[in-house]
Parts: C-alpha cells; sequence; structure tokens
C-alpha cells in the first residue's frame, strides 16, 4: 500500500506485527566532512542554511571524529574519507540507504549532491565486501533522497514520505517498492521544510518524534500520532530549529541527537523518551549543522 489516505494507512499500520526485520541498523556508516564548506546549490531550498555564516573545515572534522567515536560504542561504525569537491557529502544518508542484501542509491535534486552517488569505494564496499545487489534509482524520473525525504519503521516496515522539492510522488513510489515497504503513506511537507527527517523520527519502531509545524496538514500528525501512541514526542518551534527531530536511535535503548538538538528539548519531551525506554546520546555538532543538518543526517544504516 502506498496512499495519501490517512485513515487507510494508519488501520492498515495497527494491524501491522512488529516483524518486518530489526528495529535497528546492524552497522552504521559516515563520510568525513573533507574540505568542509556551505554548498550554494543545496542552500536554495533548505531553510536551515545560511550562507554568511562563516565555517571552520577543521572544526567540522574534529566534531565529527567525535560523533564517530561516540557511536562506535553503541554500533559498529566505519568512515569513508570525504572529498573537497562534495561539500555536502557528510550527509550520506540522502545518498546511499540499504535494506537487507541491497544497497539503494537516491536520485538527488542538486547536481553537487548528485557525484557523491558515483564513488566507487563506497559502491565497491557494498557490492565486493557486503554482497549486497545495488538498485540505481537516479535513472527512474522521479526525485527521491532516500531517508531523507522517507522515514522508516523497520519492525513493521511502514514509510511516512514527506512531498517537497527534494521528494515528489514518482520518487515515492520508487522508494517504496525499493525498500520493499508493506505501505508507505505521502504527505506534504510545510512550506519551506525540505526534508522529512528533519521534522520526524521513528526511534526503534516504538515511539515518534514529530514536528507538527513541519507538516502541510495537521492530520497527518495526528494520524502519525496515533500509530505510536503513547509514545509520541510533539516538537515546539524552538526544539525543531534545534533538530531535535534529527534524531536517530542506533540500538533499541539508544537515541542519538545533537547537543544542540538535546539543549533544545523540553523536561517533558524527555521523560516521554525516557518512559518509552531510551538514553539520550548527545554529540556537539554546531559546526556542521551550519550545512542544514544535524546527526541523523549524518548517519547511513546498514541493514
Amino acid at each position: 500500500m502506498i496512499t495519501r489516505d490517512v485513515d487507510a494507512f494508519v488501520a492498515f499500520a495497527s494491524n501491522s506485527a512488529a516483524d518486518f526485520g530489526p528495529a535497528c541498523a546492524k552497522a552504521v556508516f559516515l563520510v568525513a566532512p573533507e574540505g568542509f564548506a556551505l554548498a550554494e546549490q543545496s542552500a536554495s531550498d533548505n531553510r536551515y542554511m545560511d550562507l554568511g555564516l562563516a565555517t571552520d573545515a577543521a572544526k567540522a572534522l574534529a566534531e565529527h571524529r567525535g560523533l564517530q567515536a561516540a557511536l562506535s560504542a553503541v554500533v559498529p561504525t566505519i568512515c569513508f574519507p570525504g572529498r573537497a569537491d562534495t561539500p555536502d557529502a557528510q550527509f550520506p544518508n540522502n545518498v546511499f540507504a540499504t535494506a537487507p542484501g541491497r544497497l539503494l542509491l537516491g536520485h538527488m535534486r542538486h547536481p553537487v549532491r548528485q557525484r557523491e552517488a558515483e564513488r566507487p569505494d563506497i559502491r565497491g564496499f557494498f557490492a565486493q565486501a557486503m554482497g549486497y545487489r545495488e538498485i540505481d534509482l537516479r535513472a527512474q524520473p522521479g526525485i527521491c533522497e532516500l531517508t531523507g525525504a522517507l522515514v522508516i519503521d523497520r519492525a513493521r516496515g511502514l514509510g511516512f514520505c514527506g512531498l517537497s522539492e527534494r521528494c515528489d510522488e514518482a520518487g515515492a513510489k520508487a522508494m517504496h517498492a525499493a525498500f520493499g515497504l508493506r505501505a508507505t503513506l505521502m504527505f506534504d511537507l510545510a512550506p519551506g521544510e525540505y526534508h522529512t527527517n528533519v521534522v520526524l523520527s521513528v526511534l526503534a519502531g516504538r515511539a515518534v518524534v514529530i514536528a507538527p509545524d513541519g507538516f502541510a496538514d495537521p492530520a497527518v500528525v495526528e494520524g502519525v500520532a496515533r500509530c505510536y501512541a503513547p509514545g509520541v514526542v510533539r516538537l515546539g518551534a524552538d526544539e525543531k530549529l534545534g533538530f531535535a527531530g534529527n534524531c536517530i536511535a542506533v540500538a533499541e535503548q539508544a537515541v542519538f541527537m545533537s547537543a544542540a538538538a538535546a539543549s533544545a528539548l523540553r523536561p517533558e519531551n524527555r521523560r516521554i523518551l525516557r518512559e518509552a525506554g531510551f538514553d539520550i546520546h548527545a554529540v556537539p555538532l554546531a559546526e556542521i549543522e551550519k550545512a542544514g543538518g544535524s546527526l541523523r543526517c549524518c548517519v547511513a544504516e546498514i541493514y
């Protein structure tokens, strides 16, 4: 099922058992922010970027090493080197994603990001070392920036796909098929939002973090919340701008977010996460966040 009908999706999701696959990835990979800079093309449709800000490549690299170290204490973590001609490569989850036995290549909107998918080392790692089959979505007509646009409940095989300049309906359908999902809900993001994973995160299949003002239709917010009640963290505007929605559960009890996101999180929302069985791991990423993404954008999952 792939639909815009919220009630039909919620009815289907309510009867979907958590037997689709592991709720969390078996490993993750990163791409280092070599030659860190702000990409002008990306800034054209990313409200979280300010091209007027100065950047410090050495500081970004240090933050990224800290992220790798923090993740590796919880989940196997590898890091590929970055390249100066791909300034957004530290956000690999938009370009690369996996399902069991498969590597997906996303169809990126901007040419500066399209170059990232050409890398023979990352693709070769999955083809030769992992034995994964490659599914290349770049040739199909729809724009689909993978797990930036599509938030997935891996335990139940459910997708939540926000449509914007970074993902259209054709792209959503291509991703639904490539991931082999049971059901995907398509909806419009609020004007100015570029990726779903900034305003929504499903945590280990049992809780959701959602920023209501990131959605064009409030009915979508309520429908998603019904799928995960009582484990629903509703973010205020300040929490969303602090990237609290751009978080990820890399293990059953471990939610990672940036230090700014954790600082912005209200006590009530911390309590909800705690009652859902999660510990918060906060990592300083202030320099990397100048590029318009945060911790979840830096983490590509290996299933």
